[in-house]
């Protein structure tokens, strides 16, 4: 793939930060409120619920004041995804949260300040 062939699409996984304060309403009102499908990471660690066509997990993260959104983008090739998003200037943002070795993808922040997970199809929880 070249970088100009370079294709992405919405990935399957929302993830919502919530502040500790806010987390255990949040996951009663999806869970008995909304009576959303419960789905179970690969980790067993995260809690998540169908939501349409998408997962919508929910993590517990101390320190945050506001909620955040975090959205997925899928792609077949990480290396010219980075090469296409870096020319359009697009900042990598790495440092927010460790990916582990071997996960094939990358944090962006979107010129709205939004989270972005670049990873590749297989990468993505299905």
């Amino acid at each position: 793939m070249t970088d100009l062939d370079s294709r992405f699409s919405g990935g399957r996984n929302i993830t919502m930060k919530i502040p500790p304060h806010r987390y255990d309403a949040t996951i009663k009102f999806y869970r008995e409120v909304l009576h959303l499908p419960e789905v179970t990471s690969p980790s067993g660690a995260a809690v998540g619920f169908e939501f349409g066509a998408c997962n919508l997990w929910i993590d517990n993260c101390p320190g945050l004041s506001p909620t955040e959104i975090w959205l997925e983008v899928v792609t077949s090739d990480t290396e010219a995804a980075a090469r296409v998003l870096a020319d359009a200037g697009i900042p990598r943002r790495d440092e927010i949260e460790d990916l582990g070795s071997g996960f094939d993808g990358f944090w962006v922040s979107s010129p709205a300040d939004l989270i972005h997970l670049v990873d590749s199809q297989a990468q993505s929880w299905a």
